[in-house]
């Protein structure tokens, strides 16, 4: 089982750094934001080309813990500590702010993560 919570927590990481990949590359858009304009952007920037490897390599990995663990489980823990994940990246990442409601939020999202995943 402990090789099933690994494998859930690289399915996490790779989720995170997926969001932290999209959003990196959305901060440089081309002059024109038409249509056609962002999907050449998405098949032609490192970090939205980063951003979808990490996120095919994620879905795989949460996959396999799927088969290993019940999805009750393990859709609450990957959404939950993904979101803190994101939420600690973009604070540090992009500057974002970080309220103290916000910071009280994680408090509880973890502790319920810890709740669920016992």
């Amino acid at each position: 089982m402990f090789r099933t919570y690994v494998v859930l927590g690289i399915s996490i990481l790779l989720n995170a750094a997926a969001n932290i990949f999209m959003k990196a590359g959305a901060l440089k858009p081309k002059e024109n934001n038409q249509v056609m304009d962002v999907f050449i952007n998405m098949a032609t920037n490192p970090f939205i080309l980063g951003g979808i490897c990490c996120f095919a390599l994620g879905l795989a990995a949460y996959n396999y813990a799927l088969i290993k663990m019940n999805l009750s489980v393990a859709y609450p823990v990957n959404t939950s500590v993904g979101y803190i994940l994101v939420v600690l990246a973009s604070w540090i990442f992009f500057k974002e702010n970080l309220s103290i409601v916000q910071i009280s939020g994680i408090a509880v999202i973890s502790l319920g993560v810890w709740m669920v995943a016992r």
